[in-house]
């Protein structure tokens, strides 16, 4: 058949075809639920459920006023502004430390290489539970619990180990020639970090610093641990509305993330392009 390899049986095609349909089972199973919440959450009625209303698609049936409340009340107004702001501190302090990390990693006189890595990654296989235990009882003693800084170090840490894995790939297509080549034209070390290896790592690094970001703007555990009621986010908001007081709005603002959650793939999709240009990949 037209575009198979001609040593191919019909087995091969239909494993093929058997395969491809699996995949896009599994993509169905995976992102419909999702979708599901987009039309409900114009519902004009309080319901988690479509209305005879919606299904006949009458548009006295359909309504803004769910995203209306989220400007209108309070406590989404506090938890969004809390999100961005815990999420960019945390994703900014996260970037910082990965990036110093993984760059002294990827050198080839780092002692205790494989120790020092599973210490760094170990926030992305431990339980958060006991993370978010062990937190509390430390920050304690700092006086940190319920205070803006003890919860952007927290996330920060959080997002630490997606900076190092997504620079650390980065660096593995590095020219490690081109550091020395600029140290032996009298430049100094950071000056030929900053202007020679940031660079080109540059699409790791932002891409590290998006993880991070979303790692932070989606965690509810630490927050509900560590914060206090002026450190509310949109999931600590939204977890409390589900068992407060069943409100439409939480589709609203979950339809809002998943517009985000779209954009930063997008963003870290082009970002993988533009690094594989870098390295001169095809």
């Amino acid at each position: 058949m037209r575009g198979f390899p001609e040593y191919f049986t019909f087995w091969h095609i239909a494993g093929h075809y058997a395969l491809r349909f699996t995949a896009y089972l599994v993509l169905a199973f995976l992102i419909l639920p999702i979708l599901v919440i987009i039309p409900l959450s114009f519902n004009a009625e309080p319901f988690f459920t479509f209305t005879q209303g919606m299904l006949a698609l009458d548009p006295d049936a359909y309504s803004l006023r769910w995203y209306n409340e989220i400007i209108t009340d309070q406590k989404w107004t506090l938890a969004i502004r809390n999100s961005f702001i815990i999420g960019i501190a945390a994703a900014f302090l996260a970037t910082v430390l990965g990036t110093i990390a993984a760059v002294g990693l990827a050198s080839p006189w780092m002692p205790f290489k494989r120790l020092i890595t599973a210490l760094l990654l170990s926030p992305m296989i431990v339980p958060l539970i006991i993370i978010a235990a062990g937190m509390f009882f430390f920050y304690t003693s700092f006086g940190l619990v319920g205070t803006f800084p003890g919860l952007i170090i927290a996330h920060a840490a959080l997002g630490v180990p997606f900076v190092i894995i997504t620079v650390t790939a980065t660096l593995a297509g590095f020219d490690r020639s081109l550091f020395s080549a600029g140290i032996s034209l009298g430049a100094s070390p950071v000056k030929v970090f900053w202007d020679v290896v940031i660079p080109l790592i540059r699409p790791g690094v932002i891409s590290g610093g998006l993880f991070a970001f979303v790692t932070s703007f989606d965690e509810v555990v630490l927050v509900l641990f560590l914060a206090g009621p002026e450190q509310r986010t949109i999931p600590r908001q939204m977890f409390s509305g589900l068992r407060e007081q069943i409100n439409p709005t939480i589709l609203a603002v979950a339809t809002l993330l998943v517009f985000l959650s779209v954009a930063l793939l997008v963003t870290l999709e082009v970002l993988r392009r533009r690094s594989e240009r870098l390295r001169g990949a095809e």
